[in-house]
Parts: C-alpha cells; structure tokens; sequence
C-alpha cells in the first residue's frame, strides 16, 4: 500500500528548529525520508538536532538565521539551495512572545513579535517560494496560533495574539497567488504545548481544565500528523487552509 505521507526525496527548510515545536518538525520530516535544512539563530542546539536526525539514518543540515535579518534570510535560503539544489517544504514557525499588560508594552517589544513572527513569515516565504515557482511545486506550512483565531483569555498578550492573527490571511492570499504554480499554502493553529515559548503552569492547567474541552495540553506528538499531512502530496488539493489543534478550545 502506497505511504501517502512518504517525503522521500523532499527538501525541507524549518525556522525556529532549535527546541520546542520547530524541534519536532524537523525529527518527524526526516523521519518520513525528507531532508531538512534546520534554521534557528542558536546554532549549537542545532547540532544536538543532526546528530539525533543522523543516528536515525536522516539527513540535517544546521543553518543560522535571524528570521527578522533580511539579509540572513536571502543567504540562509540560497545556503539551502546550494547544498541540495532546491527547496520543497517550507514550515514558518520561529516565533516570539511578550505576556506584558497592553499599558506596559513597549514600542520595541512590540516591533521584535512583529519583526519575527510576520514579517520573518514573509521573508522565508518569498526567499523560498522564488524557488519553488521556478520548480513549479512547493508545500508551505505556518505555525499559527489558537490565538490567532480567538483573544487569549486572561493572557496580556496583544502583539503575540496581533501577529498570528494576521497568519490566517496571510495563509490564504499567497495560497491563492501561488497555486497556480503548484505550491500550496497551510497552516497550523496549536493550542497549548508544553514548549520553551509556554510552560504549562498550575494556573494553565487550571484554565484548561476550565475552558479547553479535552482539559490537557496537548502533546507535541499529536501535531505531527497534520504537519506531515500538509507536507505531502495527501493534501496536493487542499490550500488556503488553518486547522486548529487545541483539544477543541476555539471551538466552544
């Protein structure tokens, strides 16, 4: 029987791969035959990556890019590109947050969650879809938010909630400009995670209990399914698209 999630053979590019979700992705593509090319700004951790995606027979190469330096971006993609001559997946999902009362929000606090997790989005996008356009196939997944779709209750936490609120239509309008050329555009809204970016306190599991359906944080596991699912040619005919994965919170 055909393995409809098999990425033998794909290039993959994964932003914020040095821990927490960006992590995951990046074991999980390799672990269905992708190469990945493993960008975060800590480097050394990337190493602690392709060792573990070597022994396990993978190929990662460790690349160091601040999402938010243009430049670095152009050059880290072209580094890709270089080494294996394309670039086939792309998974947006370096991000930033500040949990800080609206009042108290500084300008530049502001501007560094803009700087990485929208415009940074833009940047690997376009690096990498010039690419992809002139292959004519690309699967392109960004990591958004439960609270890009709904206001995080109780959470102070406006520029974070503001900028993956903008994924869902960012999503949509490149997924209609590319598909002609045979790339698609997804993302992924996860809920809670326990990740380096949220630590799952006694006061979040009391909220969750409250107000998520499912009443846990979720596993970091049970969101490889649907990253693989957007990667792959299973979801050639779906574009445009976020799912929510939050043990059913946004939809209550």
């Amino acid at each position: 029987m055909k393995n409809y999630l098999d990425l033998t053979g794909r290039i993959a590019v994964v932003t914020g791969a040095s821990s927490g979700l960006g992590y995951a992705y990046a074991k999980a593509l390799a672990g269905n035959g992708a190469k990945v090319a493993a960008m975060a700004r800590r480097v050394d951790w990337l190493e602690k990556l392709r060792k573990e995606i070597e022994a396990e027979g993978g190929e990662c190469l460790p690349v160091a890019c601040d999402v938010s330096d243009e430049q670095q971006v152009v050059a880290a993609v072209q580094e890709v590109i270089d080494h294996w001559g394309r670039v086939d997946i792309l998974i947006n999902n370096a991000g930033a947050i500040k949990v800080i009362p609206t009042v108290e929000l500084k300008a530049e606090d502001w501007q560094n969650v803009v700087d990485i997790s929208l415009t940074g989005y833009f940047y690997m996008a376009r690096e990498c879809g010039k690419n992809m356009i002139a292959n004519q196939y690309g699967r392109i997944i960004n990591t958004c938010s439960m609270f890009g779709l709904i206001a995080g209750q109780q959470m102070p936490n406006l520029a974070y909630n503001a900028t993956k609120g903008a994924i869902p239509n960012f999503t949509r309008s490149l997924a209609q400009e590319w598909a002609q050329y045979n790339i698609t555009v997804n993302a992924i809204a996860p809920g809670m995670f326990p990740s380096e970016m949220m630590v799952i306190t006694d006061d979040v599991q009391q909220l969750l209990q409250f107000r998520c359906p499912v009443g846990r944080p979720g596993n970091i596991e049970e969101l490889l399914g649907q990253m693989l699912l957007f990667a792959s040619e299973a979801s050639a005919y779906t574009t445009g698209q976020t799912i929510a994965i939050d043990g059913g919170w946004t939809a209550v």
